[in-house]
């Protein structure tokens, strides 16, 4: 028997995955120990493996990682001191930004501190013009004083950001390698490695972040691999990627920016999965955990890849109030509305959920870990959707007395009673939920309105229900496991590297032998970064896309091309694959204004791993356990719960009902019937 394992850390959980080679799965949560988050990894690792009765070194297959390492030190800013290096006369460039407000009219807008200060941002006398020569090379003298000055800051990580260095990095990368040889205790990194794009801000932040990130994921990545080779398992880790695939530890510790959303990212390829497995071609897959919700479009079985996302956003739900990171991600939108998210009153005297989360320390009231504040959690076990004693199957109590007491404080500033005020931060938190998917897929030009909710997070089947209401949605899809999804999807993901490079050209005037070299680099770089990771060169396939805009616009639109425009090197072709995907999104193309690429994209991917996963195996319908009072939709409403192992292939539950299992409880409001399938899945309808 073969075994592959998964650890995706969360916010407030550690799950952890144990695949054998029949499809069988063992998993278990932990909670998240943000002091060390290989003391929760390896707590999990040896509960599961302990459940499934097998040692590390039986784990001859997959170790896959998704992590919030890198989220963390962003929004914590507990990283070491980092310096940037800029063309002369350009220091300003993290605090200028783009000049462009994402509120025209708050005289108190606010936007993230920059990671690195003006004190240690450096300039140097060199210039590469915007076709790629060389105007000024770096002086050797000015180099050396360079140096002296970073040593001298105490920087520990450094960025280096030129202008035009993505038409030509020689001057960054000399620069680059005459620090690296005086400063080698200083992790360094250089924009057009990370992100070779247009746009000197975005590239500088992107850059600058990386680098920031470096001194924390390297060494934790470092002591990662070298205690999984100590335990006894077989192969390094693979890493979880913000863009749904995945690569070698190595590749992940220089590229520490392409991490930040690989949590959410793992999620979204494993509904893409069970989107394969139902036959679905689209659905909304809804992610709510502990600390947050996400929402992600899949269309025709594949999710939505963007170039650009931010991170420490000031205002969740407003574009341009964060730190911008050009590298490739899974197009989702996050929002603080997870089972920690705090209750408050605001100085309306109105009652708000999050953004705030109790996270896994203090945690929520419940919790007994001194948490004093009634979170979503709360509501939930006031409302009776959860069972104090039966959280993690019992493994984990709740302390109802203590949430009862943070229920009541917040009803009393409220002048409600607890049980009106948990009800409020249920129908609060499901409506934020339902109005960040509704953003989401509007900005998108999708209508959302009967697309399917795939639901999965430790709380993501508890509210899913009152979610789908709100959007219209033909079903609820409650998949096996639903709790520990995020962690499953990194074992059903291929080893994949999404690479950018700009190259601003007019698609009517396309030098086929420019073309040839930049996506020939491209292509060569992702095959020898997919060799490190075990991949070998014939099982790569290479996919070829382009951001592309008529001349003139300041945006532009992500287009994967059906084939290697290599091939048949055929620009109207191009032209007419960007046209159909700009209609989809603005309705409308002015066809007389001339069109351009502005950025190459190239995809390395390697072979999906199989996994068919286990039906369902025939067994006699399952009867209500017990009933218990539930709250949520009615007071006091006697309401039956049943075990979701114990319910059999083609069986129906009416609502109301509550369907347990060891990691999550899955609520079913009045008027919804679920059904059981053959693999297991919950399909809740309404009526």
């Amino acid at each position: 028997m073969s075994y592959s394992l998964a650890v995706d850390i969360g916010g407030t959980f550690t799950d952890i995955v144990l695949r054998d080679s029949k499809g069988g799965l063992s998993v278990d949560k932990t909670l998240t120990t943000h002091h060390d988050l290989l003391e929760g990894f390896f707590r999990g690792v040896d509960s599961v493996l302990g459940k499934a009765g097998v040692a590390a070194g039986a784990v001859d297959g997959l170790v896959v990682h998704a992590t919030t390492v890198v989220t963390n030190a962003l929004i914590e800013r507990k990283g070491l001191p980092t310096a940037l290096v800029v063309t002369e006369g350009f220091r300003d460039v993290l605090a200028i930004r783009n000049e462009h407000r994402y509120d025209m009219y708050d005289p108190q807008i606010e936007f993230p501190e920059p990671l690195v200060t003006r004190e240690l941002t450096f300039g140097l006398k060199e210039r590469v013009l915007a076709d790629g020569t060389i105007a000024i090379a770096p002086n050797p003298q000015d180099i050396a004083q360079l140096v002296r000055d970073i040593r001298a800051s105490g920087a520990r990580a450094l960025a280096i950001c030129f202008l035009n260095s993505f038409a030509n990095p020689a001057n960054e990368a000399l620069v680059a390698a005459a620090l690296a040889r005086e400063l080698n205790d200083v992790f360094i990194c250089t924009s057009s490695e990370v992100a070779p794009q247009i746009r000197e801000y975005q590239r500088a932040s992107t850059a600058t972040v990386n680098a920031y990130a470096m001194p924390i994921s390297q060494p934790y990545l470092k002591r990662l691999s070298d205690r999984l080779r100590v335990e006894g398992f077989a192969n390094t880790p693979l890493i979880m990627l913000s863009s749904g695939g995945v690569v070698g530890a190595e590749t992940a510790g220089k590229n520490p920016v392409r991490m930040i959303e690989s949590g959410p990212a793992a999620g979204a390829l494993a509904a893409c999965h069970y989107a394969e497995l139902l036959g679905i071609d689209r659905l909304m897959s809804f992610d709510m955990g502990g600390t947050t919700a996400k929402a992600c479009l899949i269309e025709n079985r594949t999710p939505l890849v963007t170039g650009l996302f931010e991170v420490d956003r000031r205002y969740r739900f407003k574009e341009g109030s964060g730190l911008p990171v050009t590298v490739p991600s899974i197009d989702l939108i996050e929002i603080g509305a997870g089972g920690g998210s705090i209750a408050h009153v605001d100085d309306l005297g109105l009652l708000k959920v999050g953004p705030e989360s109790a996270g896994s320390n203090p945690g929520p009231a419940c919790y007994g870990r001194g948490g004093q504040s009634a979170t979503v959690t709360d509501a939930d076990l006031v409302l009776g959707l959860i069972d104090a004693e039966n959280f993690l199957g019992g493994d984990m109590s709740l302390d109802k007395p203590a949430c009862e007491a943070a229920m009541a404080r917040l009803g009393q500033a409220l002048n409600v009673s607890p049980v009106q005020a948990a009800r409020g931060i249920y129908r609060i938190v499901t409506e934020a939920m339902a109005s960040a998917a509704r953003t989401h897929a509007t900005d998108r030009g999708v209508d959302y309105r009967g697309l399917p909710l795939f639901a999965f997070g430790g709380a993501g089947p508890l509210h899913a229900c009152g979610v789908a209401d709100l959007l219209q949605s033909t079903c609820v899809i409650v998949p096996p496991q639903s709790s520990v999804l995020s962690a499953f999807g990194t074992l059903v993901t291929p080893v994949r590297l999404d690479l950018v490079r700009s190259d601003l050209t007019l698609v009517a005037h396309l030098d086929w032998s420019r073309v040839d070299r930049v996506l020939g680099d491209l292509e060569s770089e992702g095959m020898a970064a997919l060799g490190q990771s075990g991949c070998a060169p014939k099982d790569v396939t290479i996919l070829v896309g382009a951001d592309m805009r008529y001349v003139g616009q300041q945006h532009e639109v992500t287009v994967i091309f059906e084939t290697d425009p290599r091939q048949g090197r055929d620009a109207g072709a191009l032209a007419q694959q960007f046209e159909a995907a700009y209609r989809t999104l603005y309705g409308v193309n002015p066809s007389h204004v001339p069109i351009e690429i502005v950025t190459w994209r190239v995809v390395a991917r390697g072979p999906s791993p199989r996994f068919d996963g286990q039906t369902r195996p025939q067994i006699a319908q399952g009867q209500a356990k017990r009933h218990r009072p539930v709250h949520a939709w009615q007071d006091d409403q006697s309401v039956p719960v049943y075990e979701r192992a114990a319910l059999a292939v083609g069986q129906t539950v009416a609502g109301p009902a509550i369907i347990e299992e060891r990691e999550t409880t899955t609520a079913l409001p009045p008027g919804w019937n679920a059904t059981i399938d053959s693999l297991g899945c919950i399909i809740a309808r309404k009526g």
